[in-house]
């Protein structure tokens, strides 16, 4: 089992940045591949980026290079760092892990999901 808790949302105006952090606990000694995806409101849920277990990092297409994810591995924490916020950015950003090995953006290759912090993102 693993425990995932996301932090680092809140309200940003276009253009700023927001840095997100998914701590895990529970079964880590196991090698995960981690991700964060979006859902907006009445929107499915959207793959932003994924961080494989062999350390390679894969992009949804709505980042267009504005976001960056990156991992600690001694903190076991799976960083977003969002720059150029747009108001199309805003939703429920969830982190998600799973021990496949492909499939890194698709929502159903992950077995663990946090709940989530908010992005809002103002014109």
């Amino acid at each position: 089992q693993v425990q995932l808790v996301e932090s680092g949302g809140g309200s940003v105006q276009a253009g700023g940045s927001l840095r997100l952090s998914c701590a895990a606990s529970g079964t880590t000694n196991i090698s995960y591949s981690m991700a964060w995806f979006r859902q907006a409101p009445g929107k499915e849920r959207e793959a932003i980026a994924a961080y494989s277990k062999f350390g390679h990092t894969y992009y949804g297409d709505s980042t267009n290079g504005r976001f960056t994810v990156s991992k600690d591995n001694v903190k076991k924490t799976l960083i977003l760092q969002m720059n150029s916020l747009k108001p199309e950015d805003t939703g429920m950003y969830y982190c998600a892990a799973t021990g496949s090995t492909r499939g890194y953006l698709i929502p159903d290759t992950y077995t663990y999901w946090g709940q989530g912090t908010q992005v809002t993102v103002s014109s």
